[in-house]
């Protein structure tokens, strides 16, 4: 199992070090002159020069990338060229944000839906079952900011119950701050519920077609008990596959919902320095982001083999 554990390291290991390099090359190939886009038409030549002087254009790629990453690993990721702002602070601040939105968010939707998931498989092929998954099949269908427009329009605009904005600052309290984040949280517990609901439920009821399941039945269990005993714990591998990586997407997949609410998160912080062509920024966020991708993957891979034991011997 160790073995298995130091495997699974090593080769997230090597999933970063491909994704540095592809976010690397794949801005530096981008059409377009990054110092023009930084400084506007109306920058001088000289200014120019200087900034791509700054910039290291002038030298190889493979250099740039090999010296960009030693400093990712020191921790030092550079400096905004638009603002000056140390880079690594400003993530910092930005991406507490982005976990508290997230926590929030999953704190809600993991448990709420596990308990539809086994509601459904309850009451299989009966109203409630068919009602949850009517209501999660439209939830996956609709894209995020569809439903975050939606809920924007009825709760702030129309019923002017919650501010439209989720703007947070450093003097704010907790309440004050769970207030602002309450929209952008319910938007994120309709989109990733629905999927850790229906795999859930997919899970559970693969697992029901066993023959343990069968004898359980003839022992004359109740259907709570075959499921809680019996079902749930043997589908709780591609259960928490699911869930690690709706996990990941709170975190990564947040930019759309933070842009629709203003909310000051990573994903904002992305989309404004991509607009600005802020190199740095964008290849930092973007490491950043497939990291953290990266991470839950790995958990959800060794927590699938702590939970399942035939996973632990290749035959």
């Amino acid at each position: 199992m160790i073995k298995l554990v130091i495997q699974r390291l090593a080769l997230g290991c090597l999933l970063l070090l491909a994704a540095s390099a592809l976010i690397f090359f794949g801005i530096e190939i981008l059409p377009g002159d990054a110092a023009q886009a930084v400084l506007g038409r109306s920058a001088t030549a000289e200014a120019l020069a200087n900034l791509r002087a700054e910039m290291g254009l002038g030298r190889p790629a493979i250099v740039r990338y090999f010296e960009w990453l030693g400093g990712v690993v020191r921790g030092d990721l550079g400096v905004a060229l638009t603002n000056g702002v140390d880079i690594t602070s400003a993530l910092a601040d930005r991406f507490s944000k982005t976990l508290f939105l997230a926590f929030w968010a999953a704190l809600i939707s993991v448990p709420l839906a596990i308990f539809l998931g086994l509601l459904a498989v309850r009451f299989r092929d009966r109203w409630p079952d068919k009602m949850i998954s009517a209501i999660t099949l439209t939830l996956i269908s609709v894209p995020e900011f569809i439903v975050g427009y939606v809920i924007m329009f009825f709760v702030a605009v129309k019923w002017q119950l919650l501010n439209p904005l989720s703007i947070v600052t450093a003097n704010m309290g907790v309440f004050e701050r769970l207030e602002a984040i309450l929209l952008p949280v319910l938007v994120l517990t309709f989109v990733v519920l629905a999927q850790m609901m229906r795999m859930t439920r997919a899970a559970i009821l693969n697992v029901m077609e066993s023959a343990y399941i069968e004898t359980a039945e003839l022992k004359g269990l109740s259907r709570f008990e075959i499921i809680a005993r019996h079902a749930f714990p043997n589908s709780i591998a591609p259960v928490v596959n699911v869930v690690m990586l709706n996990m990941a997407y709170l975190i990564v997949g947040v930019v759309v919902v933070e842009v629709v609410f203003n909310y000051p998160g990573m994903g904002q912080y992305l989309v404004d320095h991509v607009t600005k062509r802020d190199v740095p920024v964008v290849q930092a966020a973007g490491l950043i982001f497939a990291a953290v991708y990266i991470l839950f993957n790995m958990f959800a891979d060794i927590i699938s083999i702590l939970a399942n034991p035939r996973l632990r011997h290749p035959k």
